[in-house]
């Protein structure tokens, strides 16, 4: 479904060597190998600048890479991806909603977004502006538009950081369920230890750029591999 070999990205370089402020900052990903071959909820982790978002946007195909191959049997318009401040467009809830059932030629879409509306909550807001909601409602309306519309590879970046704990329980039901009756692919870069243990299978495990370490969920955060270690001591302590 995924297959990633000998990825390599370079940001923050200027390409001419002549900019040493630009060389130090640059930074560097390469992975040689991830491959996810069925559907399932799999985690990202890693310490902030490993490298996490750069692949989920290679994957997603916001960034092109310099090298390397990435394979996966899906569409472009069969992904999506939801970062910790997502775009919401000027315009209604119900709109913001219905958009990727609109461009995607669904017609009898106003039951359904009444429905999801409802789901989180948000059915009396349907005709306010979308952008005067608040940090946790924008990330549950972005959340219920990546799903909606029943994508084969949903990407999370942080996307779930400003939920509150009954917002995050519900989603977190809902992915479940959702996951029962028709399995999709998850990718979920988190720094919330208990968002993974509750929602992922499978973790990846980054470091300096790099893919260093991957397994079931419990045994990678059992794993003895020093950045694995290091990594869950900085974050328990924080």
């Amino acid at each position: 479904m995924l297959s990633i070999s000998a990825l390599a990205k370079t940001l923050g370089k200027n390409g001419k060597g002549g900019n040493a402020q630009a060389e130090q900052n640059s930074f560097a990903l390469y992975i040689d190998e991830l491959r996810i071959d069925s559907p399932g909820v799999y985690g990202l982790m890693g310490a902030n600048g490993c490298g996490k978002s750069t692949t989920t946007k290679l994957i997603a195909g916001i960034f092109e890479p310099d090298g390397g191959k990435i394979e996966t049997d899906l569409d472009r318009r069969d992904i999506t991806m939801v970062t910790q401040k997502p775009y919401i467009m000027d315009d209604t809830v119900f709109n913001n909603l219905a958009y990727p059932l609109r461009v995607r030629g669904v017609r009898d879409y106003h039951a359904l977004c009444d429905q999801w509306l409802e789901k989180i909550n948000l059915s009396g807001r349907k005709h306010m502006r979308a952008r005067g909601l608040s940090g946790g409602e924008k990330q549950k309306l972005s959340l219920l538009r990546a799903m909606i519309f029943k994508p084969r590879l949903i990407i999370l970046d942080e996307a779930m950081t400003d939920l509150d704990l009954d917002s995050l329980d519900m989603f977190i039901r809902m992915i479940g369920e959702s996951q029962a009756r028709d399995p999709v692919t998850w990718i979920i870069i988190s720094h919330q230890l208990t968002q993974i243990r509750r929602l992922c299978q499978y973790v990846f495990f980054m470091a300096g750029g790099r893919l260093v370490a991957e397994g079931p969920t419990e045994e990678l955060l059992r794993s003895e591999h020093p950045d694995v270690r290091r990594y869950l001591r900085h974050e328990i302590v924080e």
